[in-house]
């Protein structure tokens, strides 16, 4: 399994309730977003995903993922 840290543009409880239906799949293991911080950290959980898998999800709704290393 692969976990991911991004810095997100997912700032509110909207945009969570947003992204919840997309990123809760079977594909995706675990997530939270921590929207507390300044960076609105992402942790995402995956056995089949990338990086890049993620990012192109996320920018289909309108969010913006950069990974965290």
């Amino acid at each position: 399994m692969s976990t991911y840290k991004f810095k997100t543009n997912i700032n509110c409880n909207g945009c969570i309730n947003t992204v919840k239906p997309v990123l809760s799949t079977e594909k995706i293991n675990k997530w939270d977003v921590d929207i507390s911080t300044p960076e609105k950290i992402l942790t995402i959980e995956s056995d089949t995903l990338s990086f890049d898998d993620i990012k192109k999800i996320l920018s289909e709704i309108g969010y913006n993922a950069e990974l965290i290393k």
